[in-house]
């Protein structure tokens, strides 16, 4: 299954931190429903806030994914991630 990698900023104003790490259960079922799964999230330090690292079976899984980090009150920037040990397996594909 591809894995994608959203970074994320909050657009939301949450009250307290606690409000903010309470969604991500939210989040996580909201993924399920497109057959993607929450694999690992970061607190960034930087220009974005999070860093969402996901596996999903498609890239219109991938793009419903994002829309639903969206609704949450995050702008997710989402791309396809390839681990750096298969880079080479994926090159001499092209």
């Amino acid at each position: 299954m591809p894995t994608y990698a959203s970074l994320v900023t909050v657009r939301k104003d949450f009250q307290n931190p606690q409000e903010l790490t309470s969604i991500w259960g939210d989040i996580r079922a909201d993924l399920e429903e497109f057959d993607a799964e929450l694999t690992d999230t970061y607190a960034v330090l930087g220009e974005y806030d999070f860093l969402v690292v996901m596996d999903a079976p498609d890239r219109d899984a991938a793009y419903q994914a994002g829309i639903a980090l969206e609704r949450h009150g995050l702008d997710a920037q989402t791309m396809e991630i390839v681990p750096t040990d298969r880079l080479a397996q994926v090159v001499e594909d092209v």
